[in-house]
């Protein structure tokens, strides 16, 4: 019973880190305080944004989907649904096995939690 409580606990401790690394690296140093564009009128170009990240996003989805099925779809299908703490974990650990570049494994883990 010790062994299982710490290995749980070695396993949260790594998606901590992990989180709290993804969560530095989206940061890069942007001020969240900055105004959103304007027009000439006041309106904001929100909807120019929006359309630009869907599609942004949507190719993001597509290249994960595509490493995934080149990296792991050897071995493995997609499994169910995982909360994104539990995946970044597996994840992970699937990079130092199956020797997964970082820029792949950030593509997967975003395909998988999507």
């Amino acid at each position: 019973m010790r062994m299982s409580t710490a290995i749980s606990t070695v396993f949260l401790a790594l998606a901590m880190l992990l989180a709290l690394g993804a969560a530095a690296k989206t940061n890069d140093g942007k001020n969240s305080t900055t105004p959103a564009n304007t027009t000439a009128n006041g309106s904001t170009a929100s909807a120019t944004t929006v359309a630009n990240s869907s599609t942004q996003d949507e190719n993001l989805h597509l290249e994960g989907e595509r490493r995934f099925r080149s990296n792991c779809g050897r071995c493995h299908v997609a499994p169910p649904k995982f909360p994104s703490r539990m995946m970044a974990t597996i994840v992970r650990h699937m990079r130092v096995r199956a020797t997964i570049t970082d820029a792949d494994m950030r593509l997967i883990l975003r395909y998988m939690t999507e």
